[in-house]
């Protein structure tokens, strides 16, 4: 058999085809969409991969080193709003959205007669995050208000629902999502901002400020904001789309007041917003606005989780390439030990964390399809509920590990500016922040435990699905996986019974450990096709998954011998095949 891509022909990870490179990525796609969708989709996937992978992440650390620039005055002193971007993040935009990222799974494609499944847009962010996740973020939020005004408009913002979703750039307008206010954070029943009816008009009036907005200059922003007489909290709040310009194409009463000078997602326009009187109109029904923020706010997340395994990705590839490549006492550093113990762990987690986020958008795709079609889709909802938030927190956290080793893998040059590394950490550490940390996350889990009882739908699909994982090789992996889904279903029956304070206490160790559980499921499960097809080395990345998260070890398996990471380097870490029978063995020998 092969040893699997030699990461040794590049000298680091750009000018390549980011498709072509992430296998864990291709079996991802193949899983998840129907067999027309993949069909179509993975040329169009390889074309953007090989587009990100030259132009974009060229364009990118441009963009990155010279930045954007708000000029909210004129030379007269009269407000504009406006925000200067480099020739090279014009380009960016141009060729991401003309390749379809946000159009082709509103609308039939070229060569289709049916959009693609919202999978195919997540894949596409996925692959663009491999260059640039503060570009991915308006990218994002376009098709994040896409799918709000598919579902709330009454027809009235068909225009913005037609400019989100073209693929011509000229005609595009591109979407936000302004929820943060200064008093309120993460607290969005706080909000203060205010909405009056303009009978003259015939549009609402905003008065208010936000605080953390990202695609400041949008045309196609969607904001919360509280009506008269509406009541405190977010039962009170309606959503509004608010222009960058008016109907007249005149500039909209809102003031930028600045951007702000992040970390990192600079090619992203973040800033500080004051409402003047803005106008704005009215989605769906008033006072249904967290509702309808509530469906947008899902799908950022699983953008956010997407966006993480890309950025994983990249930080993977970068440290495989280096490792390959530098040579320290008489070996490259693939060839340390210490070294192919950590890029092995770093597959296994890349692995474990993209097979989590594309099963959830694979369920997220099916609920929209079926809502699309009228049909009940309350079980995926469900079970939705807990799984959104656990891909953003995890994958979130993992990105700045993933980054913050690739950085350390490359050594001095890592930390400094002229090398992708430094970026990556510095992208990397909004991720944990947007759409909510991790706390505010674990306690979103609690609450859909107990509103939603969506513990039923989780434990149901763990425990059918482990019934079909049913090859000897995998035997001694499973019985960890059964034990531990046992464990789950006594801890989630355990918090019921508590009171809230301990609950609350214990939702970040209940979310990672529903993570860790139901993606070592869906790692054997996918370990079984890949068996019955002939080749182990998923059996593997399954094993070293479960005994590192969910087998206790003696003394941390320091006295157990375990060889895994040399004796099944090749395997992981560079996707080479692995014989079935050489696994049998194995285990017979166990």
């Amino acid at each position: 058999m092969d040893a699997g891509l030699e990461y040794e022909r590049f000298e680091e990870g750009r000018r390549v085809n980011y498709w072509e490179l992430d296998r864990t990525l291709q079996r991802e796609v193949r899983r998840t969409y129907d067999d027309d969708a993949c069909k179509w989709g993975e040329s169009r996937l390889s074309e953007f991969g090989d587009l990100v992978g030259h132009t974009v992440a060229d364009n990118a650390d441009y963009v990155d080193e010279h930045g954007l620039e708000l000029e909210t005055y004129d030379e007269r002193g009269e407000v504009q709003n406006r925000v200067r971007y480099p020739a090279e993040q014009r380009e960016n935009e141009r060729l991401v959205y003309e390749s379809g990222i946000v159009a082709d799974v509103f609308h039939a494609p070229p060569g289709r007669e049916a959009p693609m499944p919202l999978t195919h847009n997540l894949a596409m962010q996925y692959l663009l995050c491999y260059a640039d996740v503060g570009l991915d973020c308006p990218v994002a939020m376009t098709a994040g208000a896409a799918l709000v005004l598919e579902r709330f408009d009454d027809g009235e913002l068909e225009e913005y629902f037609d400019r989100l979703t073209t693929r011509e750039y000229d005609d595009l307008v591109e979407g936000a999502m302004f929820l943060t206010e200064k008093q309120g954070g993460s607290d969005v029943g706080a909000t203060e901002t205010r909405a009056t009816y303009d009978e003259d008009e015939g549009c609402w009036r905003l008065e208010g400020e936000k605080w953390f907005c990202s695609n400041v200059d949008a045309e196609g922003t969607l904001a919360l904001a509280r009506t008269e007489g509406a009541p405190d909290g977010t039962a009170g709040l309606s959503l509004f789309l608010v222009p960058h310009t008016t109907a007249e194409g005149e500039l909209n009463d809102q003031l930028y007041r600045r951007l702000k000078d992040k970390l990192g997602t600079i090619s992203v326009p973040t800033g500080e917003v004051e409402f003047r009187g803005a106008e704005a109109f009215l989605v769906g029904d008033e006072q249904a606005g967290f509702k309808q923020m509530a469906e947008m706010l899902n799908f950022e997340r699983l953008s956010n989780a997407a966006g993480s395994c890309g950025l994983v990705g990249r930080a993977l590839l970068e440290s495989k390439i280096h490792a390959a490549n530098r040579e320290t006492f008489g070996k490259t550093l693939d060839e340390h030990p210490l070294m192919r113990a950590d890029l092995v762990d770093m597959a296994v987690d890349h692995e474990a964390a993209t097979a989590f986020t594309f099963e959830t958008a694979r369920l997220f795709a099916e609920r929209e399809t079926r809502r699309r079609n009228g049909e009940d889709a309350d079980d995926v909802y469900r079970l939705l509920r807990t799984l959104v938030p656990i891909a953003k927190a995890r994958t979130g956290r993992m990105a700045v590990d993933a980054a913050s080793y690739a950085m350390e893998i490359k050594g001095g040059d890592g930390y400094v500016n002229d090398f992708v590394t430094n970026r990556l950490l510095r992208d990397a550490q909004v991720l944990p922040i947007w759409e909510g940390p991790e706390n505010v996350l674990s306690l979103d889990v609690l609450r859909a435990l107990e509103r939603e009882e969506s513990h039923e739908p989780l434990l149901e699909t763990i425990e059918r699905r482990l019934e079909g994982v049913t090859h000897s090789v995998l035997e001694e992996t499973a019985a960890t996986v059964e034990s531990a889904y046992r464990d789950l279903a006594g801890a989630l029956a355990t918090l019921a019974s508590e009171d809230a304070a301990y609950a609350q206490l214990s939702a970040k160790r209940l979310a990672r450990y529903i993570f860790d559980v139901f993606a070592a499921t869906l790692l054997l499960e996918e370990a079984q096709t890949a068996l019955e097809a002939g080749d182990g080395r998923m059996a593997l990345v399954a094993r070293r998954f479960v005994d590192r998260e969910l087998r206790a070890q003696e003394a941390r398996g320091i006295p157990s011998g375990d060889r895994f990471p040399l004796e099944h380097f090749d395997a992981v870490v560079r996707y080479a095949p692995v014989d079935p029978e050489t696994l049998e063995t194995t285990a017979t020998a166990d």
